[in-house]
C-alpha cells in the first residue's frame, strides 16, 4: 500500500515500529561489546591471579628463610635452603 494510502495511524506505526527495530539493533550491538570487553577484563583478571599466585610463593618463600624456616611446600627445591644434593657420606 502506497503511503499517500495509508491512515495517520498506519504511518506513525510503520515510523515507530522502525524506530523500535533500530534501537533493538543498537542495544543488540552494545551488547556484544560490552560481552567482549567483559571477556577481556576476565582474561586480564586471571593473567593476574597467576602473576599473582607467582608473587606471593616467592614472598612466602623469602619470609621463610629470614625466619629460619622453610615451608613444606618449598623444601628440597634449589634456593630455599631446603635442598639436599647428597645424602651419601661414605668416604
Amino acid at each position: 500500500m502506497s503511503q499517500a494510502g495509508q491512515s495517520f495511524f498506519e504511518r506513525e506505526r510503520d515510523r515507530l515500529s522502525s524506530e523500535i527495530t533500530a534501537g533493538f539493533e543498537e542495544l543488540l550491538s552494545s551488547s556484544n561489546v560490552l560481552n567482549r570487553k567483559l571477556e577481556e577484563v576476565l582474561g586480564m583478571t586471571r593473567e593476574y591471579e597467576t602473576t599473582a599466585s607467582l608473587w606471593q610463593g616467592f614472598h612466602d618463600l623469602m619470609r621463610g628463610q629470614r625466619n629460619g624456616a622453610v615451608d613444606d611446600r618449598l623444601a628440597g627445591l634449589p634456593g630455599t635452603g631446603g635442598h639436599v644434593v647428597s645424602t651419601n657420606s661414605q668416604r
